[in-house]
């Protein structure tokens, strides 16, 4: 029996092309965003930042370094998804503060902080690692903003076709807090939908008893 979630998960595609004179409105673009804002990560660092462009200049000025895909400049919203560096580290305090949200004593939380120091201490190593370590987590908000997108019949497409760098410079990016991890345009496809291609479900899919 097909129910909501299914649908939106049968709805959802790679939209290639979006009608940009169909534009999602605050309430739509607030109801994904908040999809990826409750998303679960690790030790619960939310390593991401979600910034959200409708300025048409600026979409045409990312065009060129996001492989001249049309996407970025007919959607409606285009979402860039940043994956936090210096916010995961624990000399940067947010990693207490993160914990301190709990009412938890004082001890507890010093024990997770240790705790997380030492389980990541190869992770925090360098910024690259970092990055290789929040970027990964940034994609499950991606996914869940757009299964949400979907439940309310708007589209998406996820882009890993960028130069980081000129996109980062165009942005003005502080790389040492954020760097981009993906690109997320949102808005109405103009084409139909094309057919969703999938292996069988028991090649994807073995159950071990």
């Amino acid at each position: 029996m097909q129910n909501d979630f299914s649908k939106a998960m049968n709805f959802r595609h790679a939209c290639k092309v979006f009608d940009d004179t169909k534009k999602i409105n605050d309430e739509q673009i607030n109801f994904i965003l908040e999809a990826g804002h409750k998303s679960p990560s690790s030790f619960g660092m939310e390593p991401w930042k979600f910034l959200v462009i409708t300025n048409k200049e600026l979409k045409a000025k990312l065009r060129p370094f996001c492989w001249d895909q049309p996407q970025i400049t007919t959607c409606s919203h285009l979402v860039l998804v940043l994956a936090a560096i210096d916010a995961v580290k624990v000399e940067s305090g947010i990693p207490q503060k993160r914990f301190g949200r709990r009412d938890m004593p004082q001890e507890k939380k010093d024990f997770y902080i240790n705790l997380y120091a030492n389980h990541l201490k190869e992770t925090l190593s360098s910024d690259q690692n970092i990055l290789a370590w929040t970027a990964r987590q940034c994609y499950i908000a991606a996914g869940n903003m757009m299964t949400a997108a979907a439940y309310i019949g708007i589209d998406s497409c996820p882009i890993e076709g960028f130069e980081k760098e000129k996109v980062e410079d165009v942005l003005g990016l502080d790389t040492s807090k954020f760097q981009l991890a993906l690109v997320l345009p949102f808005g109405y496809r103009i084409n139909p939908q094309s057919t969703q291609l999938r292996v069988p479900f028991n090649e994807a899919v073995e159950f071990i008893k």
